[in-house]
């Protein structure tokens, strides 16, 4: 997967929340609102735990997908543009040696 695919992914989110189309799955989770929408993501960020937890590497691409595309209607929803989170991802790739600052603020490792 490319910037380029997942710009197009988001794009095409974006188009359907703004042009309704019949029978797109997308139009209907903005029909339902932020409440199924995040409950999806729920449902996929857990399928994609299982597969990864199970050692099946084939289902884990499935849900890691399934969980990349509900995250991107969430986003479109919230008015969360791609480019801001790869902005962040990028920022956070040049970042080195924060180990033990991570380690300070995660109480649960």
């Amino acid at each position: 997967m490319t910037n380029d695919t997942l710009k197009e992914l988001y794009e095409t989110i974006l188009d359907r929340k703004s042009n309704k189309q019949e029978g797109s799955y997308t139009c209907y989770l903005f029909d339902k609102g932020l409440d199924k929408i995040l409950k999806k993501v729920g449902e996929e960020c857990s399928e994609t735990i299982i597969a990864a937890k199970n050692g099946d590497n084939s289902e884990t691409v499935l849900e890691i997908s399934d969980l990349i595309y509900h995250l991107f209607v969430m986003m479109v929803d919230q008015g969360i543009a791609v480019e801001d989170v790869m902005a962040e991802l990028d920022k956070r790739s040049k970042k080195t040696g924060n180990l033990k600052q991570f380690h300070q603020v995660d109480k649960n490792t």
